[in-house]
């Protein structure tokens, strides 16, 4: 009698799960991965955004040391291009603390670096700068280095394929509503898919404006351009102008 109660007592303690009690666990399980996941990207890309913006403010800070050395004016080496994040980054590279130097294979290659390691040109959620870009993710508004008229005449080609306007440095005077034109941003949408460039109203990116501070701004929050997008390059009135709306 008391071996068969010690068997029942067993077989009542070791019992296992059942297979429906399996399956209710496997769907909380999931219904909870389904619910926290997402806020665990939210909460990473939120961190790489802050990053991102940091990254902008030390830029801003160089940038402001820059025009303290060369008469208040804005970095204009002569090449039309140096809104691209690989041209402007030589000029205010001893501003940065950024590391790189010219490739020694390509030397008056200003798109080709060596030894540049991790460095504030590269934001921290673009997963194409390293390869497309020469990791740099940031582009310098051409309006900081064309006049005013220079750019109310120029077209969207003119500033990738044959810019026909010379370079001419404007001052920080000649800056209306510093507060208003962004000097640098993300060139991509890189915190807010779809991924496109500033020729797009899609998603969101960060601005560093011409007074050093930053902002996390929807597309739809710039001025359309001369070329009718969220161009800080063609600015209505270039420098004198106004990006945020």
């Amino acid at each position: 009698m008391m071996k068969a109660r010690s068997r029942r007592h067993a077989g009542a303690t070791g019992r296992g799960f059942t297979l429906v009690e399996l399956l209710i666990v496997i769907a909380i399980v999931a219904v909870l991965a389904a619910i926290l996941f997402p806020l665990f990207a939210r909460a990473r890309e939120a961190g790489r955004r802050t990053r991102c913006l940091a990254n902008l403010r030390q830029i801003g800070v160089a940038f402001e040391m820059y025009t303290q050395d060369y008469d208040e004016c804005f970095p204009n080496t002569g090449d039309p291009y140096l809104w691209m994040g690989r041209r402007w980054r030589w000029p205010v590279q001893p501003y940065l603390g950024y590391a790189a130097c010219r490739d020694p294979a390509a030397p008056d290659d200003p798109n080709r670096s060596v030894a540049a390691g991790a460095h504030i040109l590269n934001c921290p959620s673009d997963p194409q700068a390293a390869t497309k870009w020469d990791s740099t993710s940031y582009g310098y508004s051409a309006a900081f280095y064309h006049t005013p008229d220079q750019i109310a005449a120029m077209t969207l080609p003119d500033l990738y394929q044959l810019n026909r306007f010379p370079c001419v440095s404007q001052s920080v005077a000649q800056v209306a509503w510093p507060a208003r034109k962004a000097l640098c941003a993300e060139w991509l949408t890189n915190h807010a898919p779809p991924r496109v460039g500033w020729w797009d109203w899609s998603g969101a990116r960060n601005y560093l404006f011409a007074d050093g501070h930053v902002k996390w701004l929807n597309a739809r929050q710039i001025a359309p351009a001369g070329d009718g997008f969220p161009d800080i390059n063609l600015t209505v009135g270039g420098v004198g102008g106004k990006d945020l709306l």
